[in-house]
């Protein structure tokens, strides 16, 4: 299996890595078959967060007695420098483990640095001082945070989204990690559910030898998928590279990634959802969206306040209330059997 080193950090990770996010949305007993299968067939990083609710315990479950042989990056959203040491010993207690490979500054709206204030990264340097983490990664979905990240020389790893709808600026982005020795973790490889060619994007990645993609896999089919390409890595050729183009014609612009960090709606709008429907009922089997339970989630729209919140919060800078509107206009239209 190729490898990919990630930076400075010197861990050397098989390029097909386990984003564990999805299996909070399977049993435990499921996670843990997945994980140890994933185990088995030569993944050896696996990537998940607090946030991410019983994922961290799935992860410690599976991998007990097999820690050693692994990478594990997790992630604290925390504020305040009490709340960072209260996550990471969560996160060590969940996990079964008395150390972290990767632990990363979830998301945050700012760029964590020693005197800020917030007392965030000296938390983490003194973590890592004690053994109970080995090195200081940030997560991010703004551009001009993640240039800071860089740019400061504090950390040793980004995790960004990156795929084959990435901008120039985006692909510079991996170029200057790349330059600095930092490593480089792409996220929402498959921009959240709406690239749907696995054989491109895997093909997309590949040319970029310090760019480490973190797959997001609930199901044994879907790590197949991807351990497949081992053998048969895809080949960037005019058929995948047309598939590329023809999604990025229909894709690039003003659309929702599906990062939630919008989320929570006041009025309970599933709002990372419900704001890209247009996108999912053509890109993925319509069934699944047109079900009794998922028309009652549209309609939530309809209560939207027009309060701006989710449209604060969005990193990418979206009238998200604007996204749903129209969405749940085209919905309606495909409920009724018209073409859009």
């Amino acid at each position: 299996m190729a490898k990919v080193r990630l930076g400075k950090t010197e861990i050397m990770a098989e390029k097909n890595s386990f984003g564990a996010l999805p299996i909070q949305r399977i049993s435990r007993e499921e996670a843990v078959r997945l994980l140890r299968r994933a185990v088995e067939q030569g993944v050896n990083f696996f990537d998940t967060a607090r946030w991410y609710t019983d994922s961290e315990e799935k992860l410690g479950e599976a991998f007990e007695g097999i820690r050693e042989k692994l990478y594990i990056a997790t992630k604290t959203g925390a504020k305040t420098a009490e709340d960072f040491r209260r996550d990471l010993h969560t996160s060590l207690k969940n996990l079964r483990t008395d150390y972290i490979d990767l632990y990363q500054f979830h998301n945050p709206d700012f760029c964590p640095r020693p005197g800020d204030g917030t007392g965030l990264y000296e938390a983490m340097a003194e973590a890592r001082e004690k053994g109970m983490i080995r090195h200081i990664g940030i997560t991010n979905h703004r551009l001009n945070i993640a240039h800071e990240a860089v740019e400061s020389g504090l950390y040793e790893t980004l995790q960004f989204p990156f795929s084959y709808l990435a901008s120039d600026k985006d692909i510079e982005l991996a170029q200057r990690c790349r330059d600095a020795d930092m490593g480089f973790i792409a996220m929402k490889a498959l921009s959240g559910g709406l690239i749907t060619n696995s054989a491109a994007a895997y093909a997309f990645l590949a040319q970029y030898d310090n760019v480490l993609p973190i797959w997001g896999i609930q199901r044994e089919s879907e790590l197949d998928e991807f351990l497949s390409y081992v053998e048969n890595p895809p080949v960037l050729d005019g058929e995948l590279s047309a598939v590329i183009a023809r999604d990025r014609k229909e894709l690039l612009g003003d659309f929702c990634r599906g990062c939630g960090y919008c989320m929570p709606c006041p009025v309970g709008i599933e709002i990372n959802n419900c704001a890209r429907m247009s996108l999912l009922i053509r890109r993925a089997p319509s069934a699944a969206q047109l079900t009794p339970e998922m028309q009652a989630k549209m309609k939530r729209i309809e209560e939207c306040l027009h309060c701006g919140k989710c449209r604060t919060k969005c990193p990418y800078g979206l009238d998200t209330p604007a996204l749903l509107e129209k969405n749940y206009r085209d919905y309606c239209e495909i409920l009724e059997g018209k073409e859009i």
